[in-house]
């Protein structure tokens, strides 16, 4: 029998409407059917109560209202912060350093050039989150490196995880090395081979303790660094740490350049966005003379050798403005060295060097003026009233106070001596007597000797342009009695005014006042800076000379000492300056020091004597007599000045 199709029983061509109908009715059954077949089951109705049904309801209200705030709050309130996290995933912002200003002589000579070397890095956001894989990747680093992990954790551990900047991790690398190491690091994104400025100075012996050097930003240094508001250093930046470099950061350094650059997944860099172009620093054109410092310099390292004396220094300036033409300190050492990471070993050799070449005599060195002191007291005495030109004390050899003795240096005296020739002759009895005084003679006591002293700059920092400069030493009855519990004397005073005891000078102090007798008492700061330019050579900005003090004593005083020291070569104790082409005024002293009547050697001088254009002071540590070890190295300096420096000077 054939079995009718399913479809064609549904069919209206098979059955009529009606018996559709009929049939599904016929299956319809009421709830009383329902109950009666199965008493204990719930119905339909009773299985969704109307309290169920709110509750359920107001579990989809609340999880709705829960996703909203949830989506409003990421939307509205984080909104931002995820945008600029999504952004910085994709671009970063990429620092370029600037160009080191260059420093010039005033000749435009070139003291020092900046130059590319290789360097390695890391970039702390690269690197992997997770601290298994982070420590498998730096032992990785480290043996394509040859670097052990210890030294790439020690910077990691100074900057956030998060930084972009690329972090140092080895300087200095040669070009075949940096070639190998960009083959080895060429699938790590996080490690970079990158060409970076170093300065490279010229004639580093002889400008080190003048110019200074750079060197990486130090831990300490940085930590400052980091507070500061607009701080534009990065942790790799090199910094000024002595000299001209160290005191001209600011103008020298310029301004980084910033670019915004997109990176992929891989963290690889794919296009520049925007930059700014890094604002090269200015340049520096000082007013020393390279050809007269380097001369100078010479003169004083053979004496230095000849006499086996632990150093020498030398300043020169100019008495019209107070510009510095030259400053030497003998022995200097290689800055360079410092620029390229200075081993412990080598650095403790300079610190333990008993020459002491990191010691910057020039400005650093206080010494006992000897007689280089007596133009200044001669130039009190007779502002003050105490003598005139004429005035005359007999020299028979020292002067006897109770049972001590102040000498001459020459047995028997110096007969009868008046300011010129007490200072030609260098006659102690005379500056004893305008000084200290005698019982029948009124001298200048402690008290104006030290006044006219602070008023020629000794006492105090002169405000050079450059760090590390001491004050030297003007001592006073007070001083002593507090700090030694002793009173003081009236030997105290001859000591003094004759540049012993505890009186104590710089050599740019001593340049500075020999500077202020051969221009007539106009008291200039010091300063090595002549100008600021930029690259194309247009001067930014000139340096102006500055007037500390004018008018110390009356101009006729001045001239009184300037002819004394003009006699002081004409006939005195400088006679080596005689063969000079133009007139020279100077003034040798001998420094005694410590307990072995020892001495330094000394000598200031300024030539032309009238309108002078430099003034020299000498310093040649334990050198013994001023005429014999000092004077023969200002000669060179007057020599040079006078001749070769024609060719040159404006």
């Amino acid at each position: 029998m054939v079995q009718p199709n399913p479809f064609e029983i549904l069919s209206d061509s098979n059955f009529g409407k009606s018996k559709i109908i009929k049939s599904y009715k016929s299956f319809e059954f009421s709830d009383s059917t329902l109950e009666s077949k199965n008493s204990d089951s719930p119905t339909l109705k009773q299985q969704f109560l109307p309290s169920r049904i709110k509750l359920v309801g107001y579990l989809f209200l609340i999880l709705i209202i829960i996703l909203l705030v949830r989506g409003f709050w990421l939307q509205l309130a984080k909104g931002i912060q995820y945008r600029d996290s999504a952004e910085n995933n994709r671009l970063r912002i990429v620092s370029t350093p600037s160009p080191r200003g260059i420093i010039f002589d005033r000749n435009g000579k070139k003291l020092v050039e900046n130059i590319g070397e290789f360097t390695l890095g890391i970039i702390p956001a690269d690197l992997q989150k997770d601290p298994i894989l982070k420590e498998k990747q730096l032992l990785k680093i480290s043996k394509n490196s040859k670097i052990p992990v210890e030294e790439i954790l020690q910077p990691l551990k100074t900057v956030k995880s998060t930084s972009t900047d690329l972090l140092t991790i080895k300087e200095h690398i040669n070009y075949d090395e940096a070639l190998k190491l960009k083959i080895n690091f060429k699938d790590e994104t996080a490690v970079k081979v990158e060409v970076t400025p170093r300065r490279h100075y010229l004639d580093s012996l002889i400008f080190s303790q003048l110019i200074g050097y750079t060197a990486k930003i130090s831990d300490q240094e940085w930590a400052k660094l980091s507070k500061q508001e607009n701080n534009d250093y990065r942790f790799n930046d090199l910094i000024g740490k002595t000299g001209l470099e160290y005191f001209y950061e600011n103008q020298l350094r310029g301004i980084s350049g910033k670019s915004s650059v997109e990176v992929n997944a891989q963290k690889r860099e794919q296009k520049i966005i925007a930059a700014e172009d890094p604002v090269p620093g200015k340049n520096l054109v000082l007013t020393v003379d390279s050809n007269l410092q380097k001369l100078l310099y010479d003169a004083a390292n053979s004496a230095v050798k000849n006499s086996k004396n632990f150093g020498a220094t030398v300043v020169a300036i100019d008495p019209r403005d107070g510009g510095v033409l030259a400053m030497v300190s003998v022995p200097g050492y290689d800055n360079n060295a410092f620029v390229s990471g200075i081993t412990q070993e080598n650095y403790k050799k300079l610190v333990d060097d008993p020459k002491k070449p990191l010691y910057f005599r020039a400005i650093a060195g206080e010494y006992p003026s000897g007689s280089t002191i007596k133009p200044v007291i001669a130039i009190a005495a007779l502002d003050q009233g105490i003598i005139t030109p004429q005035t005359t004390v007999l020299s028979t050899g020292g002067i006897k106070i109770d049972k001590w003795f102040f000498p001459d240096w020459k047995a028997g005296g110096h007969g009868v001596t008046n300011v010129y020739k007490a200072i030609a002759d260098s006659v102690n009895t005379f500056f004893y007597t305008i000084g200290g005084g005698t019982e029948s003679f009124d001298g200048l006591g402690i008290d104006r000797m030290t006044q006219y002293a602070r008023a020629f700059g000794l006492g105090s920092q002169t405000g050079i342009d450059l760090p590390g400069e001491r004050p030297g030493f003007l001592p006073s009855k007070a001083w002593k009695e507090q700090t030694k519990g002793e009173a003081w004397y009236i030997g105290d005073t001859y000591h003094f005014a004759i540049g012993q005891g505890d009186l104590l000078v710089t050599p740019l102090q001593m340049a500075l006042t020999t500077a202020t007798v051969a221009n007539g008492g106009v008291l200039y700061k010091p300063h090595l800076a002549k100008n600021f330019q930029d690259n194309n050579g247009n001067i930014i900005q000139e340096v102006q000379p500055e007037i500390i003090r004018k008018q110390i004593a009356k101009p006729e005083d001045f001239k009184v000492v300037q002819a004394a020291m003009r006699l002081a070569v004409s006939s005195g104790s400088a006679r080596g300056l005689q063969a000079l082409s133009v007139p020279a005024c100077g003034k040798t002293g001998t420094a005694q020091f410590g307990n072995a009547n020892k001495t330094h050697a000394w000598f200031i001088g300024f030539a032309p004597c009238e309108n002078s254009e430099i003034a020299i002071a000498v310093l040649v540590e334990g050198g013994g007599e001023g005429n014999v070890q000092a004077l023969p190295i200002a000669r060179k300096g007057f020599e040079y000045w006078f001749s070769q420096a024609n060719k040159n000077r404006e």
